[in-house]
């Protein structure tokens, strides 16, 4: 299954990819610098949440296009893409 995703929708994502980009810089200068754990576990968490968005926007577009376009190949039943869908949603949960 090819990701088609508009460019709000993309620019969003990557945006958040970003975000959780330096929020991951941060934790390691903070671990490197000996900071507070807590400090260190709060920046963290935002960054797994920065990533889980994305990871799910992703997948909603996802759905949404199979769901809008039926787009399937031949060899995929609705079953199959399904079961797909639903190990991608899990591997974020």
């Amino acid at each position: 299954m090819e990701l088609v995703m508009a460019a709000e929708e993309l620019r969003t994502v990557v945006n958040r990819l970003r975000r959780a980009q330096g929020q991951i810089a941060g934790v390691i200068r903070m671990i490197e610098e000996g900071r507070d754990c807590e400090d260190v576990v709060t920046q963290l968490s935002a960054a797994s949440r920065a990533l889980d968005r994305a990871g799910f926007a992703i997948i909603a577009t996802g759905l949404q296009q199979c769901l809008a376009d039926g787009d399937m190949e031949a060899s995929e039943d609705r079953e199959v893409m399904r079961a797909r869908l639903e190990k991608l949603f899990l591997s974020l949960a």
